[in-house]
């Protein structure tokens, strides 16, 4: 993409990069407050049954998708113009959510500043490895990335590990302000939790919020996963590396029904985010409407995002994704070559 392009990409989504306080406030009128009612709707349910619960619980968790929306724009600046109410709603957003504003706010704005990049990989992402890298990796290290990547792992135990485990500990080398957010945050779930459990008892609090947690966790993981992950994306070394490509052609449009786009709050205008992570969320539709090139990103489905589960490592040579069977062709096609080209000089 020329200079001139880019300029003029980054001129057409320059309007939408601007905070909306009355649509900000809607959002958390419209979102938080539903969250808050339909589990206490559910929690009423219980004394009929649970059957009834679940299924409220289910879109609870939906709802507690939509407020992590909130949060990641709090973590931009993006959704409040005042920094302090940015940083007071996300770590408010924060507790609800299980995952600490600072901590998140710093790995997640690395995770924009490096995204497709092969050469700074490891903060804010998930665990990647080229086939060749694969290849070269030890049998402890290929055994533990084929577990990090299959399906249960990350959208079964992914959540537990992540969101109850992880964001619970500070990050090396983490600054005060970022530690002492964490424990604030740790500190105000364990106050918030102690007190629902004393007052509806600890076993009927774990079957109300585990479903919540279990849903939105799920959910988060996929949305995050699925917009990086699919077959014809981008990655780079440093020298090659583009932030406009990386945003446009490494990001994903994930094409969702309107009920699903509203629960995940427009996060499927990834490649826009990526582009202007100012947008707020309620402007992504805008700005990608408003902008031709941004609606050449790549465009995945409900139907074929599902697609994204068999790919595995990143090819550098095709400039895809590829599963451990494509790869492990691709592997044995290079030691023919190899052997045919040594039979050649050979001979």
């Amino acid at each position: 993409m020329s200079k001139s392009s880019i300029a003029q990409l980054k001129k057409e989504v320059a309007p939408y990069a601007k905070t909306d306080q009355s649509a900000s406030i809607k959002q958390v009128l419209n979102t938080i407050v539903p969250l808050i009612m339909l589990w206490y709707i559910a929690y009423l349910t219980l004394s009929i049954s649970y059957w009834i619960t679940l299924p409220i619980l289910i879109v609870t968790g939906g709802f507690l998708v939509r407020t992590f929306i909130i949060f990641h724009d709090c973590c931009h600046q993006s959704f409040f113009k005042s920094r302090k109410a940015n940083d007071i709603l996300g770590t408010i957003t924060g507790v609800l959510t299980l995952v600490p504003y600072e901590q998140w706010k710093n790995s997640h704005n690395t995770h924009h500043a490096t995204s497709s990049n092969l050469d700074k990989r490891g903060t804010g992402d998930m665990w990647l490895l080229t086939v060749d890298e694969y290849k070269e990796a030890s049998k402890w290290t290929k055994l533990k990335y084929r577990i990090y990547r299959h399906p249960v792992m990350m959208l079964g135990i992914g959540p537990i590990a992540v969101f109850m485990i992880q964001y619970r500990l500070n990050t090396k080398g983490a600054k005060r302000k970022e530690r002492i957010n964490t424990y604030v945050t740790n500190l105000s779930i364990v106050g918030l939790y102690t007190i629902l459990g004393l007052i509806i008892g600890w076993q009927t609090l774990f079957i109300m919020q585990f479903p919540v947690f279990l849903v939105s966790g799920m959910l988060g993981i996929w949305l995050f996963y699925v917009q990086h992950q699919f077959e014809d994306s981008y990655f780079e070394h440093d020298d090659e590396w583009s932030f406009v490509q990386a945003a446009v052609e490494g990001s994903s449009y994930y094409k969702l029904p309107k009920v699903l786009q509203w629960i995940s709050g427009n996060i499927g205008f990834h490649h826009v985010h990526h582009l202007s992570p100012r947008v707020p969320n309620y402007h992504l539709e805008k700005a990608h409407e408003a902008a031709p090139p941004l609606q050449k990103a790549t465009t995945i489905t409900l139907a074929t995002s599902f697609k994204s589960l068999s790919y595995r490592l990143w090819d550098e040579q095709s400039k895809r994704f590829v599963s451990f069977k494509q790869a492990k062709k691709i592997l044995h096609s290079s030691v023919d070559n190899l052997k045919e080209q040594e039979s050649i000089r050979t001979n």
